[in-house]
Parts: structure tokens; sequence; C-alpha cells
């Protein structure tokens, strides 16, 4: 670990210019550029809105604020350790010309894709405002599950990273992961409507936490709970400290597969 830090240190510039380097990439060849990066999350909360709104609506208190957040949340986990799963193989020609921490590629993507996550909390002002919603200071410790998902989606973006350099197919099959994922999370549903029994295996998908938490500081204006505090933590610690440990004890055979 500590040699994790000291080399994050001294190779910081680089990981700097990693993290512009993917933003640049994602807004090549874009009109829209980073506008889309807020009209994107915007467009498929009306989408939803109108599909769901009139199924939900007596449920759900303030319906487009409830989809924004789930789904900004969401997105960002789903964008982020897709673009990170090809990171390695994408950069062999650098791995194997010079030496470089290896765990940069696939961290600087989640760092990157953290930039459009970030933009997009823009329309969700404007949302909030357009629907009622006063702005307060409370909505200010949204910066905390914003932490507690950017180490989650690390420690799972160095997982699937690991593994993609020796089974190359797992980018296939984590579109379904992440479809499963998506139905898992109550994004456009209030997890009234799901049976007791189920609950369990609802309340296993690492994000559904983070999204509680969200609409906790953003949309009720309430204190998450501690309870709520000790499982993003406990999530944070787990997929971080395992993502570490399958990167690290993987990492000195990359180089036979690039």
């Amino acid at each position: 670990m500590k040699t994790h830090v000291s080399n994050l240190v001294k190779y910081k510039d680089l990981f700097l210019e990693l993290i512009i380097k993917d933003i640049k990439l994602k807004y090549r060849n874009s009109l829209l550029g980073v506008l889309w990066s807020m009209l994107n999350p915007l467009l498929m909360m009306v989408v939803l809105s109108i599909v769901f709104m009139e199924f939900f609506k007596n449920n759900i208190a303030n319906f487009p604020v409830y989809v924004l957040t789930g789904r900004i949340v969401y997105q960002y986990f789903a964008d982020a350790t897709n673009f990170a799963m090809d990171s390695i193989h994408a950069n062999g020609q650098l791995i194997r010309k010079v030496y470089v921490p290896k765990y940069f590629f696939p961290l600087s993507r989640v760092f990157s894709t953290l930039f459009t996550a970030v933009l997009s909390l823009v329309p969700l002002a404007l949302t909030m405002m357009v629907t009622g919603l006063s702005l307060r200071w409370m909505n200010l410790l949204v910066i905390v599950p914003i932490f507690y998902l950017l180490v989650i989606t690390a420690g799972i973006a160095l997982i699937l990273a690991a593994i993609t350099v020796f089974f190359n197919d797992l980018k296939h099959m984590y579109s379904i992961v992440l479809m499963i994922l998506m139905y898992m999370t109550p994004i456009f549903y209030p997890i009234s409507i799901i049976p007791e029994k189920y609950l369990t295996i609802i309340k296993l998908n690492p994000i559904y936490p983070i999204v509680d938490m969200f609409r906790d500081v953003l949309l009720y204006g309430t204190l998450p709970s501690l309870t709520l505090h000790l499982i993003c933590v406990g999530y944070m610690v787990v997929y971080a400290g395992v993502g570490l440990l399958v990167f690290y004890k993987s990492q000195d055979r990359f180089i036979y597969h690039l």
C-alpha cells in the first residue's frame, strides 16, 4: 500500500495527464461535447418520467428528481467500469516500452468519467429548482456519497481490468451484468414494491446504498443514517481491498497477454 501511495505521488503528473487524455478521447469528434454530458441524463430523465411516472406517481414524490439521482449514480458506475475494462489492452504499447504503474490506467478512466458525472449535477440542480425543490446547504453533502461511489467503482474497475487482460470476452458478458444491475437499482421504481424475500438480493447491489444517500441529501433534505454510512464504508473497504489485491497479484503477468 505504501508503494502504491509513493508511486501516485511520484507519477502524479503522469496520472493527471492520463485523466486529461481520457477526457479528450471521450469528447473527440463530438459536436455537442461537454454539453451532451448534461443533456444526456436530462433526456433520459424525461423519457423515464414520461414512461413510468403514471405508474408510480402516488408512491414517489418529485419523480423527475428521484429518477435523475438514480440515473446519475448508475450511469457513472456503468460508464467508469466499462471504460476501465480494456484500459490495460489499450495502453499495451506504453506498458511494454516504459515503466508506468499499471493501476494508473484503469484508475485514470474512473476519475475521467467522474468529470462527466459531476457535470450531470448541473441539470440535476436545474431540475430540482424547476420542480419546486429549494437548494440548501445539506445538498453540499452529496460529496460524501460521491466519494464512496468513486472508491467502490475504482475497486471494481481494478478487478475487471485485471480479468479482462486474460479473458477478453468479459467485456461482452459485462453488458448483461450491467443490465441486471440497472433493474436491481431503484432508479425509476420505489423500493417498497419489492417483495420482502427479494430485498436482501437488491441490497447486495453495491450502488443501492449510494443511490439512497444521494436522495437523502438532495431530494429529502435529511442526513443519511449511520447504518447507511457503515454499509457504504463496508462496500468501499471490501471492493477497494479486493480490487487492489487482484490487480497486484496479476499485474506481473499482463505483459504476456498484451
